[in-house]
Order: C-alpha cells, then sequence, then structure tokens
C-alpha cells in the first residue's frame, strides 16, 4: 500500500505544479467553461498516460537510440508553447463563443502533453522511481494511478478557471489573462530551453 501511496503522492507533485498543460486548463476554463475544459483535461490526462505507458514499455530505447528525437521533441515543444503564447496575445478578448476551432480541445490535450518536455521528464522520473525493473504489471498500476490523479489535478485547474469567470466579462480583463498567462507560458518555454 505504501507504494501506490508513493505513486500517487510522485503523481500528484508532477500533475498539479504549473506548467504549460496547467496554464491552459485554467485558460480553457476561464473563456470556455468547465465542460469544454473537461474535454481538454481528458485528452491531456490520456495523451500523458499513453506517453507513460509506452516510455515504460520500452520508448525510451529508441530515444536513447536515436538521440537526436529527443532534441526534436523538446524543440516541437518549445514551438507549440510559443504559438500558444503568440496565440493568447494576439486574442481580441472577444466574449462571444468561438465555432469551428481548428483543434479539438481533447486533441489539443493530448498533443500538449506529446510536446510537453514536462510530461516526459515526470514519465522517465516516475518510471525510473517505481517501474525501474521492469515489471508490466506494476508499469499498468502505476499507469493507472497516474491517469486518476492526473485527470483530478488538472480538472482542479480547470475548475479555477472557471472561478474566474466572473471577473473575465470585459474584453480588457479577458486580453489582460491572456497576456499573463501568455508570459506564463513564454517562461515555461525558456526554462525548458535552459534544461
Amino acid at each position: 500500500m505504501s507504494l501506490y501511496l508513493s505513486m500517487a503522492a510522485f503523481a500528484l507533485a508532477a500533475s498539479i505544479s504549473p506548467g504549460p498543460v496547467n496554464l491552459v486548463s485554467l485558460r480553457t476554463g476561464a473563456r470556455e467553461g468547465l465542460r469544454v475544459a473537461l474535454r481538454h483535461v481528458a485528452g491531456a490526462t490520456l495523451g500523458f498516460t499513453l506517453l507513460l505507458v509506452l516510455i515504460g514499455l520500452g520508448l525510451h530505447t529508441l530515444l536513447s537510440v536515436l538521440p537526436w528525437l529527443t532534441s526534436a521533441i523538446r524543440w516541437a515543444g518549445v514551438a507549440f508553447l510559443f504559438y500558444l503564447a503568440w496565440r493568447l496575445t494576439i486574442d481580441d478578448g472577444a466574449l462571444q463563443a468561438r465555432a469551428g476551432a481548428v483543434v479539438s480541445p481533447f486533441m489539443q490535450g493530448a498533443l500538449m502533453q506529446w510536446l510537453n518536455p514536462k510530461a516526459w521528464l515526470a514519465a522517465i522520473a516516475g518510471l525510473g522511481a517505481f517501474v525501474a525493473d521492469g515489471d508490466v504489471m506494476l508499469l499498468w498500476q502505476f499507469a493507472l494511478i497516474y491517469c486518476l490523479v492526473c485527470y483530478l489535478s488538472l480538472a482542479c485547474w480547470a475548475y479555477a478557471g472557471t472561478c474566474l469567470q466572473p471577473y473575465l466579462q470585459e474584453p480588457h480583463r479577458v486580453r489582460a489573462f491572456n497576456r499573463v498567462l501568455a508570459g506564463l507560458l513564454v517562461a515555461s518555454a525558456g526554462y525548458l530551453l535552459l534544461v
């Protein structure tokens, strides 16, 4: 039981700490409401869980054979964060609902995890700590625990965003909120370039 509690504590620390996916969950909750934000949360959670399982099943071997692939993933992730920051910066703050989003919230969440260096580091660190011996049953248990904790953690960020909705009823406030989030995403990308 203490192993499972340790797994849950690790998953909570990694999932609830601020990062790009958490910030987008917050923004989606604030801008689109909880229903849409939870689709983003579900995509991010399942995207991360798939990443965790695949790394546990041997993707790390491929990355050690092709080290350039790790760099490519890191640069793609940083570029994606800059893209999201740019989109937030140019947003006009209009309050009307937007139709025809380019990427569904679910797919955006899943894609973000695969391009998020924080997610890769969390997966590798967690697997190293709890599944280093390659026990596949333990891998699936860790993935299940992580999936539940990740969903709840990201849902907290999405819910916090919905609590901000009453304060974001004017376009200038939405623009200011978006620019703060854009700055935080740029800071996240900058940090990821340094590590």
